[in-house]
């Protein structure tokens, strides 16, 4: 028996267990930054006299910088208790802290240092006062401009993938219809306003064609240009397999070039943004753009700044969600192109 075997199991040494981390180095400085910064924005509002004394203050303002605070330290506390969380809190707090140093600088030039006068120039205080108090104007008219804009999207995504599916596979579509594009598709759909408003009675109808008009042309050029540049090993190798004309457009070319047409789908949502807001202050009754015009006139800039916020809101909701779509549709090349 050898010696290794007669050792008892008492006299296998078990090595101690690794000591725990300290609080201090679970915590990244990054988690911490919001915290700080919605400390530091707190103080210097209560700390400094204002300088607009022309409306009361709503103390909302503050309500929203002890809510990011909260939310800061909401932070802290899921980077102790949850390490899976730590990557994304280390992530999304560096965000989190530059916004609450803008508020804190958009209170400072204008609320205590006044070096931006009323009324074209409000605090955040009076902005989120109008916010508050114009929700339900602002939700209604926010509702007519989505529907305004996914109708134009809408029927200008759907022409341009046909014109632009066209004109990339037949040279002879290419042939007469790039002269088209090239003399129509240039000129801003805002300078045809007046246009649209002659030829369509409704004013709902003239702005979605002219969102139409301004999304047409992005996606045909991009959809044009990416089935065009399709490798021709793609299609020698589907031929072969004896797949048809259909197969080809539909199953071989239109996949390979969907990168190229996310690009124009995306430049063409930038142009239905700036046709949107146009269309809405000059014929449409209703929407962001026609309550920011309403509000403008009256010298309301705390409800217009507060249209301004819904409005980046909005916008960004609605390019978040083609990116969602376009993650979805594109899973299959993950890694292969980085956007």
């Amino acid at each position: 028996m050898s010696i290794h075997a007669m050792e008892s199991p008492a006299s296998v040494v078990l090595e101690p267990p690794a000591p725990r981390r300290p609080i201090a180095a679970r915590i990244s400085w990054a988690a911490c930054s919001p915290c700080l910064a919605a400390a530091v924005a707190l103080l210097l509002h209560h700390v400094l006299p204002d300088q607009q004394t022309s409306f009361p203050s709503t103390g909302r303002y503050v309500l929203l910088l002890e809510i990011l605070l909260g939310l800061g330290v909401l932070g802290i506390v899921l980077q102790l208790i949850l390490p899976k969380a730590r990557p994304f809190v280390s992530s999304k707090a560096p965000l989190l802290a530059l916004a609450i140093v803008a508020f804190c600088a958009w209170d400072l030039i204008t609320l205590k240092f006044a070096w931006m006068p009323l009324p074209y120039f409000p605090g955040p205080d009076m902005v989120l006062r109008g916010l508050v108090d114009e929700w339900r104007p602002l939700l209604i008219n926010a509702s007519h401009s989505l529907l305004l804009l996914a109708s134009g999207y809408g029927i200008g995504t759907a022409l341009g993938l046909i014109s632009g599916v066209s004109m990339g596979w037949s040279s002879r579509v290419r042939y007469w219809g790039m002269p088209v594009l090239k003399l129509v598709g240039p000129i801003p759909a805002t300078a045809l306003i007046p246009l649209a408003m002659a030829v369509f009675s409704s004013s709902f109808f003239s702005g979605a064609a002219l969102i139409a008009l301004a999304v047409w042309f992005p996606v045909t050029m991009l959809t044009a240009s990416g089935v065009s540049n399709v490798r021709m090993s793609y299609l020698d190798v589907a031929r072969t397999m004896g797949a048809s004309r259909l197969f080809l457009i539909f199953r071989v070319a239109l996949p390979a070039a969907t990168p190229s047409i996310f690009i124009g789908l995306f430049m063409g949502l930038g142009a239905a943004f700036l046709t949107l807001i146009a269309a809405e202050t000059v014929g449409v009754s209703a929407g962001l753009g026609y309550y920011l015009k309403w509000r403008q006139a009256y010298c309301e800039y705390d409800k217009v700044y507060a249209a301004l916020l819904v409005m980046a809101i909005f916008f960004s909701a609605v390019m978040t969600a083609l990116f969602k779509v376009r993650d979805r549709l594109l899973v299959w090349q993950k890694g292969v192109i980085k956007w």
